[in-house]
């Protein structure tokens, strides 16, 4: 295992996971509101912004690839490069006549980019601590990426939407991109000097077959890996009861008195929400310290009851419908917490009990991609059952839907020592 010997982890890990968030952020999120500020049909932007957020599902797909060619590093930073780049002519080309296609197309290679930059950071991450150091820091990149998320919203789609009132929405969000796009290249020449390389590659190749058969080893192996089955179930699982809850909660503080909401208005969920953001980053902090202190297995289960308990604050919003405020911050805030607390470990179990063997980086982006695809089924049909159940009923299932996350995390087998390096 390569670990880092010459630059400490406090110098790159917030960094380069800030610049892990951004790109996710300003696909699936800020291009929503600039497509909106220019004119475009929900129709076309909900279709077309959902469609080009796909490559962060299937990323696994293309991952052994990065096992075979350079160093993972030499990925992050082209893949930041043509990050900024690709934001660049997002920008330039909002005035032309047909933008919308462009800045489509811009943004689909923008979003595979960034689904690379995601696979060749987790393998830095991976290759250049220990375990104990993977503990400590993961807190670190949870806090990041999510603060990337925040700034993008409150700060570059505010700064679009206050020059757009002397400029015009056009020009307002093209310095927006321009300086999102100005942002990821100036990383990626400070993480030219930071960052460590993360390992060279682990199969050379010198032919299509050789990277056929390369590919077929990378996927071949893992699912060979001991208790597998048992560790894709557990991941699954684990985000099954937030997958429900996802969407509901925010239709639900926006719903009308009458149908059992809270009756909030856009810019109260958006309040409600960037204060939660904050509370995303502290659970995840301490939740990093209290794993690094007492160990991933030990802490697994306050880590899944932290991650699946708050979601009763839901349950008894509905239940009263406090008409203070407060009341609402308190639940989100919490739930927030308990959200960051517990997904660190997530996280730390598919490094530490997924991931180590010959293909680190490309099997770590396997368990993630299938953990992303956990939360799909449960998801497509949280409406229908909010719907069906009203919202009350619907979060008593929420609490239910957790005791198949909390009966994984009790039971599931650990394969590898939290001391070893491999």
């Amino acid at each position: 295992m390569n670990k880092s010997k010459t630059t400490a982890p406090a110098l790159w890990i917030p960094s380069v996971y800030f610049a892990m968030g951004l790109p996710f952020a300003l696909v699936s999120m800020a291009s929503v509101l600039m497509y909106e500020d220019l004119g475009i049909s929900d129709a076309r932007i909900t279709f077309w912004t959902a469609l080009i957020t796909l490559p962060w599902t299937f990323k696994p797909i293309w991952s052994p690839l990065l096992e075979m060619f350079k160093t993972k590093k030499h990925f992050v930073l082209i893949t930041q490069w043509i990050t900024g780049v690709s934001l660049m002519f997002v920008a330039f080309s909002l005035h032309l006549p047909s933008f919308f296609q462009y800045s489509i197309a811009f943004f689909a290679i923008l979003a595979f980019s960034g689904a690379t930059h995601d696979i060749a950071t987790d393998g830095v991450y991976i290759n250049a601590l220990s375990s104990e150091d993977q503990a400590r820091f993961i807190g670190w990149q949870g806090a990041a990426y999510n603060i990337a998320k925040f700034i993008s919203m409150s700060g570059f789609a505010y700064l679009a939407g206050t020059l757009s009132k002397t400029m015009g929405p056009a020009t307002a969000w093209m310095w927006a991109m321009a300086a999102c796009g100005a942002l990821m290249i100036i990383l990626g020449f400070y993480h030219l000097k930071v960052l460590p390389s993360g390992g060279s590659s682990t199969h050379q190749v010198s032919s299509l077959k050789e990277g056929f058969r390369a590919l077929l080893e990378v996927i071949r192996l893992f699912f060979q890996k001991k208790f597998i089955i048992w560790h894709i179930i557990f991941i699954v699982l684990y985000r099954f009861a937030e997958g429900l809850a996802l969407k509901i909660v925010p239709l639900f503080l926006k719903a009308p008195l009458a149908d059992g909401g809270l009756g909030f208005d856009t810019s109260k969920v958006a309040s409600v929400y960037g204060a939660g953001s904050i509370s995303f980053v502290a659970g995840s902090l301490l939740g990093g310290y209290f794993i690094s202190k007492h160990g991933l297995k030990r802490s697994l289960m306050y880590l899944a009851f932290a991650f699946n308990i708050p979601f009763v604050c839901y349950f008894l919003l509905s239940l009263f419908r406090p008409e203070n405020i407060s009341w609402v911050y308190a639940s989100v805030l919490t739930e927030w917490f308990g959200y960051g607390f517990g997904f660190v470990g997530l996280i730390l179990f598919m490094m530490q009990q997924i991931a180590p063997g010959k293909y680190k980086m490309a099997h770590y982006a396997f368990a993630s991609g299938i953990m992303n695809l956990g939360i799909i089924p449960s998801g497509m049909f949280s409406g229908w059952m909010s719907d069906w159940l009203g919202y009350k009923v619907f979060f008593i299932w929420v609490l239910i839907a957790t005791i198949p996350s909390l009966l994984a995390a009790r039971f599931v087998p650990f394969v590898h020592s939290e001391n070893e390096t491999n």
